[in-house]
C-alpha cells in the first residue's frame, strides 16, 4: 500500500514535471516564431524603404538632370539668339556701310561731272556773240521773276561792256512779254560779281558769268548766274544720274 501510494506521487510529479517542460518548449517556439515574423516583418519594411528611397532618389535624380538640361537648352537658345541678334547688327551696319560708300562714289562720279561741266562754262563766256545774247536772255528772265518795276543789277566787271550792249533790249523785251513799262534796270558799278577762276586762284570765290538782280530794297534777289543754272540743273537731273549711276553698277 505505501509503496503504491509513493509511486502514484511520483508518477504525478514527473507529469508535472514534463507537462511543464512541454509549455516551456511550446511558449519557446511561440516566441522564436514572433521574433522571426518581427524580424521578417522589419526587413520587408527596411527593404519597402530602400526601394521607396531609391526609387525617390532617382525620381530627384531625373528631375535634377531634366532640370539641368533645361537649363542648358535656354542657355544654348540665349546664346544663340544674341549670336543672331549680333549678326543681324552686324549685317545691317554692312549693309549701310555699303550704302554709304555707294552713295559716296556716285556723289563723287556727280561732282566730278559737275566740275568738268564747270570747267566747259568758262569757255560759254569766251564766244562774245553768242554770250551777249546769253545775258539778255538770262537779264529778261531774272526781270520776269522778280516783276518789279526798278532793279538792282551786278554783273562780272569782264562782262560790264557787254551788259550794257544789252540792256536796253532786254528791258524792251521783258516789257513786250509782261505787258509793263520797261523798269529801271540800276547796274552796280561799286560791287562785282567775282571773276572767273584761273590757274592762280582755283578755290577762291569765282563766277564763270551771268548776272545777279534784286529789287531796289534787297529783299528779292535772283541769282541767275551760270554756276547757278549748273547747281539747279544737277539737283533736278540728280535723280535721274543717280538712277543711271545705279544702273551700270549693277
Amino acid at each position: 500500500m505505501g509503496s503504491s501510494a509513493s509511486d502514484g506521487a511520483w508518477f504525478e510529479a514527473l507529469d508535472l514535471s514534463l507537462s511543464g517542460d512541454v509549455d516551456g518548449l511550446y511558449v519557446s517556439k511561440q516566441i522564436q516564431q514572433m521574433v522571426r515574423f518581427i524580424r521578417q516583418e522589419a526587413e520587408e519594411k527596411a527593404n519597402e524603404i530602400l526601394v521607396s528611397a531609391e526609387e525617390e532618389f532617382n525620381i530627384e535624380k531625373l528631375q535634377l538632370v531634366e532640370a539641368e538640361k533645361k537649363k542648358i537648352r535656354q542657355e544654348y537658345e540665349r546664346k544663340e539668339k544674341q549670336v543672331q541678334v549680333r549678326k543681324k547688327i552686324e549685317y545691317s551696319m554692312q549693309l549701310n556701310a555699303s550704302r554709304i560708300k555707294v552713295l559716296q562714289a556716285q556723289d563723287d562720279v556727280v561732282n566730278s561731272m559737275k566740275e568738268v561741266t564747270g570747267k566747259d562754262l568758262l569757255n560759254v563766256s569766251q564766244h562774245h556773240h553768242n554770250y551777249k545774247h546769253l545775258l539778255k536772255d538770262l537779264i529778261v528772265q531774272s526781270l520776269l521773276r522778280l516783276k518789279e518795276p526798278a532793279v538792282l543789277l551786278r554783273c562780272r566787271k569782264d562782262d560790264h561792256h557787254l551788259l550794257e550792249s544789252v540792256l536796253h533790249s532786254a528791258k524792251e523785251e521783258y516789257a513786250g512779254k509782261a505787258n509793263v513799262f520797261p523798269p529801271e534796270i540800276i547796274v552796280d558799278h561799286n560791287v562785282y560779281l567775282p571773276p572767273a577762276p584761273s590757274h592762280h586762284k582755283d578755290h577762291g570765290l569765282f563766277c564763270s558769268g551771268g548776272v545777279v538782280l534784286a529789287s531796289r530794297d534787297g529783299k528779292i534777289v535772283f541769282e541767275n548766274t551760270l554756276d547757278a543754272r549748273l547747281d539747279v540743273v544737277f539737283r533736278k537731273k540728280l535723280p535721274e544720274i543717280r538712277k543711271l549711276l545705279v544702273g551700270q553698277a549693277v
